[in-house]
């Protein structure tokens, strides 16, 4: 009943304030933002700074605050607040337009590179109401053209914004104490005409009873169309992580059977499988000019459009309260799009009278068939027996069906889509003012809720496709279902692309949908300032304090169609999607402290220190408690050092607690039993078997299809807290004998222990197979992770092919450590005796370097040293040197700016033939030596020789640094217009290739090339 009280509270309040804006009067004066760096200017004279609640004009932090301002913002101009931080050297490219399989149309944000789930993101300070079960929010929903600047505490601030904020926070301020108009638009085309993306912002504000009220309203709007792989030379074919040449699926057309294999069939070894010859109407052994390019139809940037609306009002209704409300609207209608469906690795059972199924392919599974196990060897059936079978109708005596593992790709189909539409909604009432002159309170209540709707288009229904499998030509010759209910329509599984006729296609076609809604209720309330006027004896200011409490409350709740709901009913998704839901109540109590000890004095021109607690009760982990220390010491003026630390912990989210399991896909290139491989190995082969393969596979296990294995992950309900001490240490210059020149380094630390996460891939299938990890072969508990596909022996298929279970627990280990680097300066030319207006000029340098960054999943796993390097284990690069280098000149109404982003050389994890120990020695533990066998390889019809056939290919086994150069220009036409150019990657510099081993290319690097963005903004 009280969260039903104070949704409509929240819903009448802003309603108020929408009429407020509408019916005031617009004026053409804004407020200028504040001086201080990392600073937000409030309503009333205060001023609050990100990364603490204390409100003091005064006031600087220990922790090392990194600002975006609106000078930088207007040079970028970003589509979307994602946009904003990608490029920044201290986030690691997260979920964003570049991440289409598997994605869910969201944009998030990594600091730190220790997970998106440990980076706060809030606007003006408050939380934002996540968008989906892990509690991450989507920057989609922040409208970039109402963002006065953006800053980004990369220290850590748990103990001010809540135990989430492990890696640190990004606070996107809002232009408040607007009056005036401003409309500003940009249009965004690559110079080969493609991907174009329209953007358009509109913003209004007004002051109201003598400036005791303001209220804004600001309305977005954004498309963005898709670029699609084959677009780009990169993305043109799936290419193989060994050899470079193209990689494709083996679920294709023609069909492809992997089952029975190529062995069973008489054909000989092939790894592959075999595929129908539509001149012979046989089977013959695949090759991989056979397998189909699964980079059809794919994106390598998402579309997007987007619709927004933000209100926000305040009115000083009293001296010392001023009342403030605020709305928030987004609606993002984003697209993925992958290769056309199919049959996959689902085990079907065909009848040998199958309508479609030709001569030459049913005689071939007659002699695959055993019809006797008990004898050795293959027990065959007879050439009568089989030409009986083919014309046996359901119920007769000589009806005989094969299991099968046949591949066909319904190229007719066309994309698998996942359409997903997510409104966003938030609503904020609340209080603030001063007690006394200095003393400040400031109580809120929000709620926020996220709506989202997936829709599966395309897929296809494993019901009906098996009903419509089962089929046989009726005495009139027509092809007819075994089973004629719901208007069943045969599917002509054997015929080239082409053959599967509409009507084929729509009585197998289903839409599936899941829906999403994440509730978030947060009541806050806090009141601090001068701590009754008591001050250290050698400082003029007093101590400053502020302590508070807040209740949160979060619900999401997943709920999946019946279909879904189904084991592998909907093709191509693997594994039901289960109903999830969840619930977390928090509730807190915090505290700060800043003490001016010492100012200006002989070698003390400022000494301050800083503390904060907080101590947080969950319902699903109970109490806990973080706090920090630090300060700062400047001896003179413009010469400051800083340090914090901090000890933070963070309680699961909501899918971290409660997922049903659900199997997924994962980069593996190779498989350590496919193939030959087990064959001169016994202990090997032993273990594959006791992993799920039968012996008859051992020595025809098929390579991982399209370079993917299975995975199964789920929640686990008995997770603790993980545990996080970070640490930072700095210099700042800002010496009064060079104005307008500021120097800032900074040392980090961040150490997680009983970290929440899961083993990769590489950790459980190179700890069972690997002789490095597990000398004896002997089955260990990683072993017991794996599950293997019962008909092929490989780590693909549906259903009970788990692949490797991913398990969640509190056994992680994450350490990550480096340094920042940030420089400014700004001058006059004249200042160096130049004549007349010779302009100014202003330079920035933000880089960091990456000392370390190692992951251990569990005291039996190698710790994991992935700095400076890629894999399907590490993930994305993790370049050690990343920077930003900006110079922009100014000359009358003309600005011109150059922006050089780098990123260093990056190279493949090593190989390591035997693990040190202890395993907790940082280490590498990639299974990538180089290449030592070689063979043919046929693609087109040509035929490649002496072509590697393991190891990785020598040009992916690094990615040299990478340079790029943004131009931009803006003409101040007049004070109330202005217009713009941006050219990005302005030396059309093409993106690096390196297939199959743990690197999204439009992730991390440009696949767009040379675009161009012209814009324009008028205001008054």
């Amino acid at each position: 009943m009280t969260e039903k009280l104070t949704r409509q509270a929240l819903l009448c309040t802003t309603m108020i304030v929408t009429g407020l804006i509408a019916a005031t009067p617009a004026r053409s004066q804004t407020t200028p933002p504040p001086e201080s760096v990392g600073a937000t200017a409030s309503d009333s004279d205060s001023i609050v700074v990100t990364g603490s609640r204390i409100q003091r004009p005064d006031l600087t932090v220990a922790s090392p605050v990194a600002v975006i301002g609106q000078e930088e913002i207007a040079l970028r101009q970003p589509g979307t607040a994602e946009d904003l931080l990608r490029d920044l050297p201290s986030v690691r490219p997260a979920t964003g337009p570049g991440a289409n399989n598997g994605a869910n149309g969201s944009s998030t944000v990594d600091l730190r590179g220790i997970g998106d789930n440990r980076t706060l993101v809030l606007l003006d300070g408050r939380r934002i109401v996540p968008y989906s079960l892990n509690g991450v929010t989507d920057l989609n929903t922040i409208p970039p053209g109402l963002i006065e600047r953006v800053d980004v505490v990369t220290g850590g601030a748990s103990s001010v914004y809540g135990a989430d904020a492990v890696a640190g926070v990004v606070n996107f301020i809002t232009r408040r104490n607007f009056s005036g108009v401003n409309l500003d638009s940009s249009y965004r085309i690559t110079e080969r005409g493609d991907t174009p993306q329209f953007r358009v912002n509109a913003l209004f504000g007004a002051n109201f009873d003598g400036g005791k009220g303001n209220a804004v309203l600001g309305l977005g709007y954004l498309k963005r169309q898709p670029l699609f792989a084959f677009d780009r030379s990169i993305g043109e074919i799936p290419r193989s992580s060994a050899n470079g040449l193209f990689n494709g699926s083996q679920n294709t057309a023609p069909i492809l059977f992997t089952s029975p294999s190529p062995t069973a069939l008489g054909l000989g070894a092939g790894s592959l499988g075999s595929v129908l010859d539509p001149a012979t109407g046989s089977l013959r052994i695949a090759n991989q000019g056979d397998t189909y390019n699964s980079n059809d139809l794919s994106y390598y940037q998402t579309p997007l459009q987007r619709f927004s609306a933000y209100a926000a009002a305040h009115y000083e209704v009293a001296d010392g309260v001023d009342l403030y409300s605020s709305a928030m609207f987004s609606r993002n209608e984003a697209v993925t799009s992958i290769a056309p469906s199919g049959t996959f690795q689902n085990i079907y059972q065909l009848p040998l009278s199958n309508a479609y199924l030709p001569t030459g392919v049913r005689n071939q599974l007659c002699n695959a068939i055993d019809t006797n196990p008990g004898v050795a060897g293959i027990q065959p059936l007879s050439a009568a027996q089989c030409a009986a079978a083919a014309t046996a109708a359901p119920g007769s005596a000589n009806y005989r069906e094969i299991a099968i593992l046949g591949q066909r790709r319904f190229v007719e189909f066309g994309p698998r889509v996942n359409a997903i539409d997510a409104n966003q909604f938030q609503l904020q009432i609340g209080a603030r003012g001063d007690v006394l002159s200095n003393l400040h309170y400031d109580v809120s209540a929000q709620y926020g809720e996220t709506s989202q709707f997936n829709l599966y288009d395309g897929w296809g229904s494993n019901t009906r496709l098996q009903q419509a499998i089962r089929s046989y030509r009726n005495p009139a010759g027509t092809p007819t279902c075994n089973d004629p209910s719901f208007s069943c329509v045969p599917i002509n599984l054997f015929g080239p692309a082409g053959t599967i006729t509409p009507e084929m296609a729509r009585f197998i076609d289903l839409d599936a949908q899941v829906r999403r809604k994440v509730q978030l209720t947060v009541v806050s309330g806090n009141i601090g300032g001068d701590l009754f006027g008591l001050t250290s004896p050698f400082a003029e200011k007093p101590l400053a304090f502020s302590v508070g409490a807040e209740y949160r409350k979060l619900v999401a709740i997943a709920q999946p169609d019946a279909n879904l709901q189904i084991q592998n009913e909907v093709l191509g998704t693997g594994s039901p999607v289960t109903p999830d839901r969840g619930e977390i109540t928090v509730k807190e109590a915090f505290g700060e402290l800043i003490a001016p000890l010492v100012v200006k004095k002989p070698f003390f021109y400022n000494l301050q220190l800083e503390a904060g607690v907080r101590y947080s009760d969950y319902n699903t982990t109970g109490g806990s408690l973080t706090w920090k220390a630090g300060g700062s010491y400047e001896p003179f003026q413009g010469f400051k050092f800083r340090g914090m630390y901090q000890v933070a912990v963070r309680s699961p989210n909501i899918s971290e607690l409660y997922a049903s399991p659900v199997q997924g896909l994962a980069n593996r290139a190779t498989d350590p039993c496919q193939g030959s491989l087990p064959v001169a190995n016994p202990a090997l082969a032993a273990l594959c078997v006791a992993t799920g393969a039968s012996a008859s596979t051992i020595g025809s296990i098929p390579t991982p299809s399209a370079g993917q294995v299975n995975t199964t992950t789920a929640g686990n309900a008995n997770l603790d807290v993980e545990r996080a001490r970070t640490y930072t240490l700095g210099l700042v210059l800002t010496p009064p004998q060079v104005p307008r020149l500021s120097v800032t380094l900074d040392y980090f630390h961040i150490k997680i222990r009983d970290a929440i996460s899961s083993p990769t891939v590489g950790n459980i299938l190179d700890g069972c197979y690997s002789t490095a990890l597990n000398p004896q072969l002997s089955f260990n508990q990683f072993c017991a992770l794996i599950g293997r596909n019962p008909l092929t022996g490989g780590l693909n298929g549906t259903g009970e092919t788990s692949g490797a279970r991913l398990l969640t627990s509190n056994q992680g280990v994450i350490e990550t450590a480096g340094l920042d680097l940030g420089v400014s300066y700004r001058f006059d030319l004249s200042d160096f005796g130049l004549k007349g207006d010779p302009g100014s000029l202003r330079l920035s340098f933000n880089g960091t370097y990456l000392d370390y960054y190692r992951f251990q999943a569990s005291p039996v796993s190698i710790n994991r040293d992935c700095t400076g390097y890629y894999s399907n284990d590490c993930g994305n690069p993790r370049a050690r040197l990343k920077w930003n280098m900006r110079a922009s000149y100014t000359l009358g109404p003309a600005d011109l700016s150059l922006l050089w982003t780098h990123i260093s050389r990056v190279r493949i994890e090593p190989f390591q033939a035997t693990a040190i120990t202890p395993l907790s020695t940082p280490q590498t533990g990639g299974p990538n030596p180089t290449a030592t066998s070689f063979g043919t390889v046929i693609y087109n019809g040509v035929t490649y020789t002496n072509v590697p056939t393991n190891g990785i290919f020598e040009p992916y086994r690094q990615i040299k640094a990478f340079d790029y150069f943004d131009l931009s220009t803006t003409v101040h036409v007049n004070p109330n217009f202005e217009v713009g150019l941006l050219v990005d990657n302005l030396l059309d510099r093409d993106p690096p290739q390196a297939a199959g081993v743990g690197v999204n290319i439009p992730v991390i690097y440009d696949v767009l090339g040379r675009t161009y963005t012209i814009s324009a903004r008028i205001k008054f």
